[in-house]
């Protein structure tokens, strides 16, 4: 004979009401462009629910770091959040209009000066995962002499190469590679002076913080971390002026990271684009490119492996 105890049927209503929730047409990840400051700005939107009827998520502008959104307020196929400026000026809160028809996204932006922005957005592609990759040969993107493998983002006064050293003395144009890829593995050395502040961008989006915070606890938002994303699990940089390693293996958005001979990241999802990406297209190849705008950096050397067609 099965009795159910009180305590039993509540789990069982509990557990039951979990399964039959419908989820909302709205959550997902979402890859943004706004038309800010006459630009296109590549942002980035998450939705789930907390609960049974709310709504919550992160957003991420065109720079700083994922920031996590209270509350959705949804009205039909209409939704509103506000939250609080990171990087931007002083002012109000930003706050988001949006619409969803046909599974696209399009609304405003309500900046903290008042001005308004129009955005769009589309889901963010399941990019294949590939548990065997094969590889191909090994490119060599800083070949000791010269800029010939990359471009600028904007006019280049800080980058040069110095006795084969691939050097950026101040902050100043961001430096692009100009071939694209899309499941990769890539090799860096590097070092920096102290305070300095820079970063690899994995296909042109997803940054790879370098920064001079030997001793910090590990965050998302240090050293070898996915800017605002992934936390590394030990902090393993070592002093300012030193040369420094990441080994970097990025297949579909699973990336892991080894940094200064240490697994700090394993196989990890990446879950969208960090602030300063180049574009918001996820399931497009992209290039490496290393930050710039931010302090001074030296690379002796970047050797990307590419997948084999």
């Amino acid at each position: 004979m099965n009795i159910r105890t009180p305590l039993t049927l509540l789990l069982v209503i509990v557990i039951t009401a979990v399964h039959a929730q419908k989820q909302h047409p709205l959550e997902g990840r979402w890859d943004l462009e706004v038309q800010f400051q006459r630009k296109t700005q590549p942002s980035w939107l998450e939705v789930r629910h907390s609960g049974h009827n709310t709504l919550v998520g992160r957003f991420v502008f065109a720079f700083g770091s994922a920031r996590p959104v209270s509350e959705i307020e949804t009205f039909g196929n209409s939704f509103t959040f506000t939250i609080p400026r990171q990087w931007e000026p002083e002012g109000s809160d930003m706050v988001f209009h949006g619409t969803l028809e046909n599974d696209t996204l399009e609304g405003t932006i309500i900046y903290t000066d008042g001005s308004v922005s129009n955005w769009t957005g589309v889901r963010a592609p399941n990019l294949p995962y590939n548990e065997n990759p094969t590889w191909a040969k090994p490119i060599e993107l800083f070949n000791g002499k010269n800029l010939d493998n990359w471009y600028f983002d904007r006019e280049n006064d800080n980058w040069e190469v110095i006795d084969g050293i691939l050097t950026n003395k101040k902050a100043g144009a961001n430096l692009i590679s100009n071939q694209k890829f899309t499941d990769f593995k890539l090799e860096a050395e590097f070092r920096y002076p102290e305070g300095s502040n820079s970063g690899i961008y994995l296909r042109g989006r997803y940054e790879v913080q370098i920064a001079d915070n030997k001793d910090l606890e590990p965050s998302d938002i240090y050293f070898s971390g996915i800017y605002g994303f992934l936390e590394p699990n030990e902090n393993t940089a070592k002093s300012a002026g030193e040369w420094q390693t990441y080994g970097i293996t990025l297949v579909g958005n699973r990336v892991t990271i080894i940094a200064n001979g240490k697994t700090v990241i394993n196989d990890q999802t990446i879950p969208g684009i960090t602030g300063g990406a180049l574009n918001s297209k996820e399931g497009e190849p992209g290039p490496i490119m290393i930050q710039g705008d931010h302090g001074p950096i030296e690379f002796k050397k970047l050797v990307v492996t590419p997948i084999k067609n």
